[in-house]
């Protein structure tokens, strides 16, 4: 790993960076390819670097429209967590936060890995029962979970409304402590810089139009920079999932929304965990640099526009100022949004397309992030051994057709128990 002294630093940083060593390669495209995946974001770089890692698979290229890591990747709140109860999501979660815990040390390169853990507080009985069940529930499949009381509570998080006439009256909470936070654009980086040593072609600016066919198998891509031939294609493309596989002749059972978040001004460090409104739809953090990252609910209509709305604004402000007065006096710094695909159960696709070559891995709604390497990882397997791995078996397709759905999109930003 390349070496800078500080002064090599700051005259690079004044100078315009000269002789910096790129992380990755900026490749030009070839004709031809074993695997193309499309879709450069945190999904795509992880599945690409786990084909050349595990599978031995190089001959690959990652074709990004923009900018590498500049979609949803970019676009989240960073929040790391395991704490799903239903079969199909918890071994597989729970997995992902494995390789989070070990990461950087994997790829050799800081992904910021912060196991600052996650309370997800409780305002009633019903929600205290609720969360015992699902305590339960992690814990026999061997994940880590904690009820705390009112008092406990207060403890780890003075700074919340806990007076006779708060709106929520503060219970209790649900704690996973290996829960946390990443730094986002770090894992993409970290993934890319991966992927290219192994000898994966990362293209960025690169805008895939459409597919080449020979009968009904899919053998490549048109792109803004050319035909691109390819044995087998991926598409992990998030929010545009359903624009590209149309272009492939196949409709997914999905939908994009755009999901909110946020950012403060800095201030001093206040919020030292994960922590999530349960009666509200309202999650928090704090960043490295001291801003206050926080986001809600879904908009209530379809879109692909990555921008906010003021409506969504009003409503994540009133979430948290009731739950945390403080925010009262601490301005908005900025606000974006994220699209997001959504299926019907709220769980994701990681499977074979009934398009003959054509792979994908989408339908992440709220969980897309935290599942960055364990979607990688079995998506690379199910694209080395065209079959899916006992981890993404029950995210296939066909579940929606056998009414075997994965109903836990309650667990995304908050708890779950509705």
């Amino acid at each position: 790993m390349a070496r800078y002294s500080l002064a090599s630093v700051l005259a690079n940083a004044i100078g315009g960076n000269k002789g910096w060593t790129r992380a990755w390669r900026d490749a030009e495209p070839k004709p031809e390819y074993d695997v193309v995946i499309v879709g450069g974001g945190g999904h795509g770089l992880a599945t690409a670097y786990y084909l050349a890692k595990e599978h031995g698979i190089t001959n690959v290229a990652v074709l990004e429209k923009g900018w590498l890591g500049g979609g949803n990747t970019g676009r989240n709140t960073t929040i790391i967590r395991s704490n799903y109860m239903i079969d199909g999501n918890t071994d597989f979660y729970e997995f992902s936060l494995k390789l989070w815990e070990g990461l950087s040390h994997d790829f050799n390169f800081n992904a910021m890995v912060s196991q600052r853990g996650q309370i997800n507080l409780l305002h009633s009985p019903a929600q205290w029962d609720a969360a015992a069940r699902r305590a339960n529930i992690m814990r026999l499949s061997g994940i880590d979970a904690e009820l705390i009381d009112r008092e406990e509570v207060r403890r780890h998080l003075p700074y919340l409304d806990f007076s006779e006439t708060a709106r929520f009256p503060i219970h209790g909470a649900i704690c996973q402590w290996r829960a946390g936070t990443v730094r986002h654009d770090a894992v993409a980086w970290g993934y890319a810089r991966g992927a290219s040593a192994r000898g994966v072609d990362i293209v960025q600016n690169c805008e895939v139009t459409g597919f080449l066919r020979e009968g009904d198998r899919i053998v490549g891509v048109e792109t803004t920079r050319g035909a691109i031939r390819a044995k087998k294609v991926g598409l992990a493309v998030a929010g545009h999932s359903g624009v590209l596989a149309e272009k492939a002749g196949l409709k997914l059972p999905l939908e994009s929304h755009l999901l909110q978040a946020f950012v403060s001004e800095p201030i001093k460090p206040l919020v030292d965990h994960v922590v999530t409104f349960g009666m509200g739809h309202f999650y928090i953090s704090q960043s490295d640099k001291g801003g206050l990252v926080f986001g809600g609910d879904l908009d209530g209509y379809n879109s692909y526009a990555q921008r906010g709305n003021l409506p969504i604004v009003r409503d994540v402000a009133t979430c948290g100022k009731t739950l945390m007065p403080c925010l009262s006096r601490i301005r908005l710094l900025r606000h974006w949004a994220g699209v997001m695909d959504m299926t019907m159960d709220g769980s994701p696709i990681i499977d074979l397309t009934p398009v003959p070559g054509l792979y994908l891995d989408g339908g992440w709604c709220y969980g897309g992030f935290k599942a960055t390497p364990a979607s990688g990882w079995c998506f690379a397997w199910t694209i080395a051994r065209d079959e899916p791995h006992e981890l993404n078996g029950k995210l296939r397709f066909d579940r929606f057709r056998r009414g075997v759905q994965i109903d836990e999109k309650g667990a995304g930003p908050t708890p779950g128990w509705h």
